[in-house]
């Protein structure tokens, strides 16, 4: 740290998930499990969708955009995390505001895609005969260059006002990333301007897409239950209930985290709330959007059966 009127913190210590050393090996050979299985199988499902035209349709395209979201948030946070599990886990000033940077990027951005997926959901259920035109390609593409917009803007608030803080505390931060609350807690100056954006940010990206994506399935559900044949409800209700259990671990854990008066947060269980929308919620996607899907099934099988022979 720098001398001067201030201790101007130039280098964080990230303490991690647990300070028990009997846990530390155990738990860094299960994350580090977590973690290739998260990269492989997003990119698996980045390689199946890319390479199969059948599967070029907006719930594809949408599940791409979440694979690679999913993908890449992960992978700014989970190898930093591995770090604090072996040895001292220091991270520059910069990487960390860079390391913030990106998650609420990717954060947020997932927040809209999960949105957009359940939009594209009520459509094709509640609307079929006009879902070409209603889910253009235009359409598509609009919705993810918002996605992304609305994911830079929030990021840019965030890490703007984290900028602007005094950071004389110490520099222990008692989490295993550089997220929003550990960081304020180190803060020596006013930290009301970062609170008032996090609660703004926050709920425009997390409340706004919760209620539109209970809306969305309410309407879902409604049309469900009139549709006549068996089949055609079953079908209808497996592709749904996949996407309703990635948004509850997703939303569920996010709004707990972010929503709760900064004063009253326990820095714990703060912890073990992010393992849930930043490490299970990427590693699971692959498996409850692929496992429940006969479409993703064949395109698999004719990918591999093009590979091999």
């Amino acid at each position: 740290m720098a001398s001067g009127n201030d201790s101007l913190v130039t280098e964080f210590i990230l303490l991690g998930l647990t300070q028990e050393p009997e846990l530390q090996v155990p738990l860094f050979f299960l994350f580090l499990g977590i973690f290739v299985t998260t990269v492989v199988g997003n990119i698996g499902l980045l390689v199946v969708i890319g390479l199969n035209p059948p599967l070029h349709t907006p719930m594809y395209y949408f599940l791409f955009n979440l694979s690679l979201t999913d993908l890449c948030y992960a992978s700014v946070i989970m190898p930093k995390m591995l770090i604090s599990f072996i040895k001292k886990n220091n991270i520059s000033y910069s990487e960390c505001m860079a390391q913030l940077y990106f998650f609420a990027f990717f954060v947020i951005s997932e927040c809209c895609v999960l949105t957009s997926m359940a939009y594209d959901r009520y459509v094709a259920i509640c609307k079929p005969l006009l879902y070409k035109v209603i889910m253009s390609p235009q359409v598509c593409l609009m919705l993810m260059m918002g996605t992304y917009a609305m994911g830079f803007v929030g990021a840019m608030a965030h890490t703007g006002c984290m900028l602007r803080l005094t950071f004389c505390n110490g520099n222990i931060i008692n989490h295993f990333m550089c997220d929003i609350p550990p960081l304020l807690h180190l803060s020596c100056t006013s930290t009301y301007i970062n609170e008032l954006v996090a609660f703004i940010v926050v709920g425009i990206s997390v409340i706004v897409p919760s209620l539109t994506v209970f809306i969305s399935y309410s309407l879902i559900l409604s049309n469900i239950f009139h549709i006549r044949p068996t089949e055609g409800r079953s079908k209808a209700f497996s592709i749904c209930s996949s996407h309703i259990i990635a948004v509850s671990i997703f939303f569920g854990s996010s709004a707990f985290m972010y929503l709760k008066p900064f004063p009253a947060r326990s820095l714990d269980q703060e912890k073990i709330c992010t393992v849930f929308y930043t490490i299970v919620a990427p590693v699971m996607n692959p498996f409850i959007y692929s496992l429940r899907n006969k479409d993703v099934h064949v395109a698999l099988s004719k990918t591999l059966k093009r590979k091999v022979f």
